[in-house]
């Protein structure tokens, strides 16, 4: 468009300066309208190109206005024999004076900055807050999370000590504010997050509940459904039927009395929003577990995650009419290693927490259907290419 504009200029430059040298001469009338016609082209181009929305960027994946501090406390849960839970805290913080640095670098036991305190409560693992929680802490967030939780292999007792862990770090920053940090974190306005593994503890802290009746009936011949999502990825499969007895036990009476057959939810009210990313859970909570997930819910996944059909699955059976998926076209389960994606990951998490726990109206638009439509590498909803 600009070489166009540059040779139409040129080329009436040209005619000018021709007849400017060559006085007595007249330059063809076609010359002329050539070059005028070439020169209203390009400017019929600009003020189209000018009037074309054009992708939106992703506003909120750079730094808002705070720096980050972090520390790490240990806690003991009387409950479960005083298993020992140690929590990574994030906030808000004052840069030390006469210091740099950058806002997506936490420092550890710096001042808090209470100037916007409380700050609402974003719970995952610390593995996935090393990757999310700079972000969020800079647009006004406090993060907690718990230390040493990690993927598994296959499905065994962590899918019950996970999430009452991140359960249990929110209990004590609410109830036993870290020493320096009291006022600092408003736990009643708390979101979860995770990825892969710690997607499926954002679902269970979502309210998700485990189906024993469902789970068992897949194992060893699942269903058609069960079937259509099975990969080499997930760590989901049969070994706690083996020995279903000792599993429960693990888990204990609280969870698994109920009068509908459904274990209790490990969740919390205070818990306010999840966003479980690339998770994992059908097996376990079923259609009718994942019908009691009962507040708002964004999920992002990848469409070549083999993963994929089992978020999909999820999506359509949650619960909660406050929901929306949000499908990275061509990526895979690893982009959540990939700078741009996780950046990505954070602008939505900033606009989705933000809009529910901060109360900002204005961050609705950031993971709206509206807003993902203007990129070819994002969908809306189930993906339906290829």
């Amino acid at each position: 468009m600009i070489r166009r504009m540059s040779f139409a200029l040129g080329l009436l430059l040209a005619c000018v300066l021709a007849s400017c040298a060559t006085a007595p001469s007249v330059l063809p009338a076609a010359t002329i309208a050539q070059a005028t016609a070439t020169l209203q082209e390009a400017i019929d181009e600009i003020a189209e190109a000018e009037a074309t929305p054009k992708p939106a960027a992703f506003p909120l994946s750079k730094p808002g206005p705070y720096y980050g501090g972090k520390r790490t406390f240990t806690f003991e849960d009387a409950s479960r024999d005083n298993h020992k839970v140690r929590v990574t805290v994030w906030y808000p913080a004052l840069l030390p004076q006469g210091s740099s640095g950058s806002k997506l670098q936490a420092g550890s036991d710096r001042d808090p900055d209470r100037s916007g305190a409380p700050y609402p409560l974003i719970l995952s693992s610390t593995k996935v807050a090393r990757l999310l929680a700079p972000y969020l802490v800079s647009h006004g967030f406090a993060w907690a999370s718990v230390d040493g939780i990690d993927s598994y292999y296959q499905i065994n007792e962590q899918v019950i000590d996970q999430p009452l862990d991140i359960l249990f770090s929110l209990d004590q920053v609410a109830a036993h504010p870290p020493q320096g940090l009291e006022g600092v974190i408003d736990a009643e306005r708390a979101g979860a997050i995770g990825y892969s593994f710690d997607g499926y503890n954002a679902l269970a802290l979502g309210g998700a509940r485990i189906d024993p009746a469902y789970y068992l009936a897949q194992c060893p011949n699942p269903d058609d459904t069960t079937q259509a999502i099975l990969s080499g990825l997930s760590a989901f499969g049969c070994a706690p039927a083996d020995d279903w007895d000792a599993f429960a036990a693990h888990a204990g009476e609280a969870i698994t009395t109920s009068e509908d057959g459904l274990w209790q939810p490990m969740t919390d009210a205070r818990i306010r929003a999840v966003m479980p990313l690339a998770g994992e859970g059908w097996w376990l909570f079923g259609e009718r577990g994942l019908a009691a997930v009962d507040r708002p819910a964004l999920i992002l996944v990848a469409t070549q995650d083999e993963l994929y059909a089992e978020n999909a699955l999820i999506y359509e059976r949650l619960g909660t009419a406050d929901k929306a998926l949000i499908s990275f076209v061509g990526r895979g389960h690893m982009m959540i290693l990939e700078y741009e994606m996780v950046a990505r990951m954070a602008h939505f998490a900033v606009a989705f927490f933000g809009y529910h726990l901060q109360g900002r109206g204005d961050l609705a638009y950031y993971f709206s259907e509206e807003f993902v439509a203007q990129h070819d590498d994002l969908a809306w909803g189930v993906y339906g290419g290829e």
